[in-house]
């Protein structure tokens, strides 16, 4: 669980609801069930409009990862590498047959088995890559949709204040209707511009910092198999894949 990701989404509410107390309002000036219709419903409604399905399903099941992040294990990673690198001068290639079908990583265990089959290096770097590729412009698309979100949001919450401004025209000879027409006007626009700036967009970045960090992490095993393939030294190996560890 990420704790940063919950503490921020607290301190979010916290900077909102206080500052509106600092001012002498109530929590109650906050809340407007009709402009939570608009801004939310609206925002949801276009941005699932311009998402593809497939798209749409991938950024539902990201969302977990604003709390609990994908481990990309590159420390275990460059010592396994290095372990298939001195597997592979002791037995020979064929030796990571028994690795490879034990491994769990899809995208290692699909390097592994082209190793075994023979592939040229530059063949296996072409189709991994190919594969990083593929699955990274995947969960990008998907992330516009909390980045589409975030741009829509405040646009529609201004569609909520003029909607409220209509209102409030429309009632000008009744002084007790200004009130909550007044309320939609300016809670819309808030309420729009704080789900974007506060969630949508934040929620979006972190996406993207967890889809550069798990190809980060492919990239290692894509160069730590090239190595292994070409038959470079495991110690070799281990000083040249130490250079992806964060410090």
């Amino acid at each position: 669980m990420d704790l940063l990701s919950i503490v921020g989404v607290i301190l979010g509410f916290a900077v909102i609801i206080g500052g509106n107390f600092a001012e002498g309002g109530s929590i109650h000036s906050l809340l407007n069930g009709s402009a939570a219709v608009i801004v939310f419903g609206g925002t949801l409604a276009a941005a699932i409009l311009q998402t593809p399905k497939n798209s749409l399903k991938r950024a539902l099941s990201m969302f977990k990862w604003v709390f609990q992040p994908p481990y990309s294990p590159f420390k275990e990673g460059i010592s396994k590498l290095v372990r298939w690198a001195n597997a592979a001068r002791k037995d020979g290639l064929l030796g990571l047959e028994a690795i490879a079908e034990k491994e769990k990583d899809p995208f290692a265990k699909k390097g592994l088995q082209l190793l075994v089959d023979g592939s040229e290096p530059e063949a296996l770097r072409r189709i991994l890559e190919a594969d990083l590729i593929l699955d990274e412009q995947r969960d990008f698309d998907a992330v516009k949709f909390y980045e589409s979100m975030g741009g829509y949001a405040p646009t529609i919450g201004v569609i909520g204040a003029v909607m409220g401004l209509i209102h409030v025209m429309n009632n000008l000879a009744n002084p007790a209707l200004l009130g909550p027409g007044i309320a939609i006007a300016f809670v819309a626009t808030i309420y729009g511009v704080a789900l974007a700036n506060l969630f949508l967009l934040p929620i979006a970045n972190k996406l993207r910092m967890c889809v550069n960090e798990r190809s980060q992490y492919r990239e290692l095993i894509i160069e730590g198999i090239i190595a292994i393939a070409d038959g470079e030294n495991p110690r070799s190996i281990e000083i040249k894949l130490n250079g992806y560890l964060h410090p």
